[in-house]
């Protein structure tokens, strides 16, 4: 199994974006995470369609959007447009999580839905066949910073367990509180996918700190 690591770039200096994008390409990252809120989903607000778009033109890494805004679907396309690459959704913010999905993947992008740390995994038990990849959020969203909740792990299997019953192997993404004391359990639990903030643009060495993640996360893969 391969594991990717996402720098956050909610994490990183906003007055410094393109310096954080060449960070994580120094680095090695595989995905760059950009969450988006709306301030109404979550109780923050980022940014929009066009500086996702000035990101995208910025590197030559795969963008990683994570969607936290209500409705989803109403302005999907103006992200879609930015020539993103992978693009995620909450099952909580939309009644309409397989149009979206389909909006995503007709666009030639990957789909993923995500789950707040309260949402059953069974919510995904008729999306399987549509999704391309899972966001588990280990921390309530809207802020980084947080730690990763402790009942993480378990839903993490559940979620790996309930993929596989229904005959997808899509991986795991976790969000929230990932650094390089809980990558190698999270990656053991099934995750796939490290989406990491704080420990990597909070530390000295951001770059290096790529390389730790990337290292604790060997010791849960299974052989």
């Amino acid at each position: 199994m391969t594991v990717r690591i996402a720098p956050s770039l909610l994490a990183a200096d906003f007055a410094r974006l393109a310096e954080a994008l060449a960070v994580a390409e120094a680095g090695g990252a595989d995905l760059v995470h950009v969450d988006v809120m709306d301030g109404r989903f979550v109780p923050n607000l980022t940014i929009g369609p066009p500086v996702v778009a000035a990101l995208r033109r910025a590197t030559r890494l795969p963008l990683d959007i994570h969607l936290m805004i209500e409705r989803p679907e109403r302005s999907l396309s103006q992200y879609l447009e930015s020539g993103v690459d992978w693009v995620s959704v909450h099952v909580e913010a939309t009644p309409h999580l397989q149009r979206c999905l389909d909006m995503i993947r007709k666009a030639g992008a990957r789909a993923g839905a995500a789950l707040n740390p309260s949402t059953p995994t069974q919510v995904l038990s008729q999306a399987w066949p549509d999704l391309d990849y899972v966001v588990a959020m280990s921390v309530n969203p809207g802020w980084g910073g947080q730690k990763c909740l402790p009942t993480s792990f378990a839903k993490i299997q559940r979620l790996r367990g309930e993929s596989r019953e229904a005959g997808s192997h899509v991986p795991i993404e976790v969000d929230g509180g990932v650094d390089a004391t809980n990558a190698g359990d999270l990656v053991a639990a099934g995750a796939e996918i490290l989406v990491a903030g704080t420990a990597v643009y909070g530390q000295d060495d951001p770059s290096a700190a790529i390389g730790r993640l990337r290292a604790a996360a060997r010791g849960g893969v299974r052989v």
